[in-house]
């Protein structure tokens, strides 16, 4: 089979194309014939290199994946071939060592736990956009901050990866949902998601938009999916026993805020289950109700208008990392 794997870590001219076996799926496995994989910044940490996660070099990398069974491993019945499917599912190495392939490839063998049925209301390519962020909105705002109906929550980062994410299941949740932005532009892509507001934060201060939106009382739930500095404006914007869950809990933090106002403060790091090789049902769970919220209306991926090629792979990364992607950045087989 045709593969894109990187040969050194570090720079994304570094990904190129080889002939590798064709894989054959074990007990357990489900043989996806790729269809198309998106770009997370895990995905680029990861070719940069220097992590325990990272494979073994030629490294095939992308977490994300969809496609169509090509073939099950023993004890597989959930699956059958000419499924199509999707899930967030390799591209790294686990704690235990064994490395989990990638979709930079034709042929992918995943865990048929971490997979689901792609929603039949998108394209495969579509699909491939959705389960790394879904899942890690899906654990901050449904599994740890329990988001209820009429709740104030606060999302910043509203149009980006995970963020456009969240901002639908909150408002699918009933929650109230307000988002900081650094565009009009982004501000016009979160309202239409279905936040009620949405916040340029280099025009107002946390303070300002906490005593306009909440009388000064902050708000309920805030979800960071920013990191940085901003773990602290999302710690300054939360209410008294308040919850703010942060997918980028990274760095050196101040926690007095969190302590004088009795915050719950969650790390969100969805990668658990396939670094360490527990409670992997829970992402295909997760991913059976998303497909179905796609498919209800409620649910539909921000998605970049370049795509690009598996070729293109290095092409795809730098355009991330430049900061100039407006949504996921798809890659098609």
């Amino acid at each position: 089979m045709k593969a894109y794997p990187i040969t050194q870590y570090g720079l994304p001219e570094h990904f190129t194309e080889i002939d590798l076996p064709d894989p054959e799926p074990g007990p357990g496995q489900v043989l996806i014939r790729v269809a198309a994989s998106s770009v997370n910044p895990v995905d680029t940490k990861i070719r940069a290199g220097g992590r325990a996660m990272c494979p073994d070099l030629p490294a095939v990398l992308h977490m994300d994946v969809s496609g169509t069974v090509a073939g099950v491993g023993a004890g597989v019945d959930t699956f059958h071939e000419g499924d199509k499917v999707y899930g967030c599912a390799g591209g790294l190495k686990t704690v235990a060592g064994e490395v989990l392939p990638g979709a930079l490839a034709e042929y992918m063998l995943a865990d048929a736990r971490l997979l689901a049925p792609a929603p039949t209301t998108l394209d495969l390519a579509e699909a491939a956009a959705l389960p790394l962020v879904t899942i890690t909105a899906w654990e901050a705002l449904i599994d740890r901050a329990q988001v209820a109906p009429d709740q104030p929550v606060l999302v910043h980062g509203g149009a980006g990866g995970v963020g456009h994410v969240a901002v639908q299941l909150a408002v699918w949740a009933g929650a109230r949902v307000y988002t900081t932005v650094s565009s009009e532009e982004k501000a016009r892509i979160a309202r239409d998601l279905g936040a009620l507001v949405a916040i340029n934060y280099r025009e107002t201060p946390v303070a300002d938009y906490v005593a306009e939106h909440t009388g000064g009382a902050g708000f309920p739930v805030v979800m960071d999916t920013v990191g940085g500095e901003n773990l602290q404006r999302s710690m300054e914007a939360a209410a008294v026993n308040g919850t703010v869950c942060t997918i980028l809990a990274s760095g050196e933090h101040d926690l007095t805020l969190a302590h004088a106002r009795g915050l719950n403060l969650h790390a969100i790091f969805m990668l658990i289950p396939m670094l360490y090789e527990r409670e992997r049902e829970a992402h295909g769970r997760i991913l059976e109700v998303a497909a179905d919220l796609v498919e209800r209306g409620h649910l539909r991926p921000l998605i970049d208008p370049q795509r690009f090629g598996f070729s293109e792979a290095g092409a795809a990364h730098r355009k991330l990392e430049s900061g100039q992607a407006l949504g996921k950045i798809l890659l098609l087989a």
